[in-house]
């Protein structure tokens, strides 16, 4: 299953893994509670960016270059391992502030470096369609998303940023 392999992953230092519902199933009755216009918006334009209008859920996208069946694992595997990225990052929380230094690479572009918030697990209790009935556990769900600066691929990126704007309310798993 896709949200057991997910977290599953997200437990691994060697993954960030988060889950950006969708809203594209609404229409039938049984929206998602965190589902949201925005990721589907963005799961359409990862697509496109690969030069194909289809979407799916259960659906991984892996460092932003491919799409796989999130609960085939054998799948996941082999995306992961064929679009690795490894770029250190190193977070240093002080006092009132948190460091990040994010490590140069020469073989990439320019990127965007984005603050994520998202809630480590909920518990959702299904009221329609084919889980009606059951209670599921999500985990990594994507509360918000915020560009923080650029990252170079000659210097990297370095920046401080307040710890009263980076952390959430961690009473519910949110960080």
């Amino acid at each position: 299953q896709a949200d057991a392999l997910l977290e599953q992953m997200s437990k691994s230092p060697d993954y960030i893994a988060l889950a950006y519902h969708v809203d594209y199933w609404d229409y039938i009755g049984w929206p998602d509670t965190f589902g949201a216009k925005a990721n589907s918006d963005r799961q359409r334009d990862y697509a496109a960016s690969w030069g194909s209008s289809r979407i799916f859920t259960p659906q991984l996208v892996v460092n932003g270059v491919k799409g796989v069946v999130a609960s085939r694992k054998k799948e996941v595997e082999g995306a992961v391992t064929a679009t690795g990225l490894n770029l250190p990052i190193t977070l240093t929380p002080t006092a009132d502030m948190l460091e990040v230094n994010i490590e140069g690479d020469d073989g990439m572009e320019e990127a965007v470096v984005w603050l994520i918030s998202f809630i480590d697990r909920a518990e959702v209790d299904i009221e329609r369609g084919e889980n009606e009935g059951k209670r599921i556990a999500y985990t990594q769900i994507v509360t918000g998303r915020q560009a923080v600066g650029m990252w170079d691929p000659d210097s990297g990126a370095h920046f401080k940023l307040p710890l009263t704007e980076v952390l959430t309310d961690t009473s519910n798993g949110a960080v």
